[in-house]
């Protein structure tokens, strides 16, 4: 009996395929050490990145596709979190160009090659579905993001974020790996679709067979999800990495990367382990209001911008995954609350990308050669330094503390709407209530730079021109989304629902 060797089709992996040659060119350019190969490297990889967005957006369908034996899939949830996913990486190099070029320690080739990588990581963690190129992908990205934080050699806080990082990321992989492995060896298949028959299959037989391994695999699973979402209490490598990163790294780690563990998230949790969700959803809500908790509470102690913005996402997060565990209440049309619940989740991490890409954007946009501006000293009248920037930084402080009209508010009022809508009214209560305590640090920011005096020998605001428009274009979109919320909500919408009707045995 002979065996045939059937070709994959490789024109839905047509963007990775290609970001993956570009990021080998870009790595080879890096090798030089001139400013015009640094230069060359920075122009190919916006270049790469911008074609690529054209290959995702351009092939974009509605029905599924599945290549290389079922392992890819290409998908509408797919496309759009891989639109966002490049679009927040392009964002990221273009706000960071001047920062790395005032640095002469940090490589900007290697930084350019490292992003690369770490898109395609991202974007074979959105499309797996087969356990194996999702945990590549999740690799590929790891290793990319605890080089970008080690960049700066000659940082000493560089070095040490860089080593709590891979440790704990390792071992969070370890946990996730492992609750694989238990999963992989109750149902025999590694296929994401497959294994939620199977995983049904054993819940209806629970009499006769035993199922604890099943969950005792989900908890490693959850584990090793919340490390990556950045969840309480795997939390604890998220504010050293983003107060020891360069801000350019931290800028990549804080944006994209949320994108891809969401997409992880959704693929295991309802892809793979849909008929577990009365055993996941009190995990997610446990991890939910311990990370808007202390999230909201430990940033209020934070002098270091960065430090508190890492435990403003820790609560933002807490916000996701609030939304996440309100899919399935006890109503009589399980699909629609589902599909609420599940959009204004995709809908409130785009509001919270947006805000992260300018917010960043400004505090590389204050810093120079040897000031970081990252102490929230540094933006003690700013106003008087420049009025229009300041008024950009008060609309997303305000955006991200949730007061109308902003997309920050509408963001948080769908996600509350779904938690109200499946009866837990408690779980509402909590997050208005911290969402309240995160509203007192941001209006600080805000009181800093309207109230108190900027320092005498305050340097100008070196930023050009483009990137100037770039900031003004990017804050000022938190405002016309607020305003106009409803089409990126019906979109966030439809693009849950194309994840949601495809749900096995749903």
């Amino acid at each position: 009996m002979s065996a045939y060797f059937v070709l994959p089709d490789f024109l839905p992996a047509l963007p990775e395929i290609f970001l993956l040659g570009m990021a080998l060119v870009v790595l080879l350019i890096s090798i030089g050490q001139k400013p015009i190969h640094r230069t060359l490297a920075f122009y190919l990889t916006q270049l790469t990145l911008l074609f690529v967005f054209v290959l995702v957006v351009g092939g974009s369908r509605t029905e599924a596709v599945y290549t290389f034996a079922n392992m890819f899939v290409r998908d509408l949830f797919a496309d759009f979190l891989k639109a966002m996913v490049c679009f927040s990486v392009m964002m990221t190099l273009a706000y960071s160009r001047r920062y790395l070029a005032e640095r002469t320690a940090i490589p900007v080739g290697e930084y350019c090659a490292l992003s690369l990588f770490a898109t395609l990581g991202m974007m074979a963690m959105i499309s797996a579905n087969h356990f194996l190129p999702l945990y590549l992908g999740l690799e590929i990205l790891s290793l990319s993001l605890y080089a970008l934080t080690a960049l700066n050699r000659s940082n000493a806080a560089a070095s040490e974020a860089a080593m709590k990082y891979f440790v704990l990321g390792a071992l969070a992989s370890g946990f996730l790996l492992y609750g694989m492995s238990l999963i992989y060896g109750m149902t025999g298949s590694l296929n994401i679709s497959e294994i939620a028959i199977l995983v049904e299959y054993w819940k209806q037989n629970s009499e006769v067979m035993d199922s604890l391994p099943l969950v005792f695999g989900l908890v490693f699973i959850v584990a090793g999800l919340g490390f990556k979402m950045g969840a309480v209490p795997f939390h604890m490598w998220l504010p050293d990495v983003y107060h020891g990163a360069p801000t350019a790294a931290t800028l990549f780690i804080a944006a994209a990367p949320k994108l891809a563990a969401f997409a992880m998230l959704a693929r295991l949790l309802l892809g793979a382990l849909f008929p577990l969700l009365p055993d996941w959803q009190p995990m997610l809500m446990l991890l939910a209001v311990l990370s808007m908790g202390l999230g909201n509470i430990v940033a209020v102690a934070q002098h270091n911008i960065k430090r508190m913005l890492a435990y403003s996402a820790i609560s933002h997060m807490g916000f996701v995954l609030l939304a996440l565990c309100s899919g399935l209440g006890t109503g009589e049309d399980p699909l629609t609350t589902m599909q609420l619940a599940y959009g204004s989740a995709l809908f409130y991490l785009v509001a919270y990308v947006l805000a992260t890409l300018a917010i960043f954007g400004l505090i590389m946009m204050l810093s120079r050669a040897g000031f970081e501006s990252d102490r929230l000293e540094d933006f003690k009248g700013l106003n008087q330094r420049s009025p229009w920037l300041a008024a950009l930084m008060m609309l997303l402080m305000l955006s991200l503390a949730g007061i109308p009209i902003l997309v920050g508010f509408f963001a948080k009022f769908a996600v509350l709407t779904a938690v109200v809508l499946v009866g837990h009214y408690w779980l509402a209560v909590l997050a208005v209530m911290f969402s309240l305590i995160g509203a007192f640090y941001y209006l600080r920011v805000v009181k800093l730079m309207y109230f108190d005096e900027a320092p005498a020998n305050a340097p100008p605001i070196e930023a050009s021109v483009p990137i100037r428009i770039l900031f003004s274009v990017n804050s000022l979109a938190i405002l016309l989304i607020g305003i106009f919320p409803q089409t990126v909500t019906v979109i966030c919408t439809y693009v849950a629902d194309s994840l949601l009707f495809r749900i096995p045995l749903f």
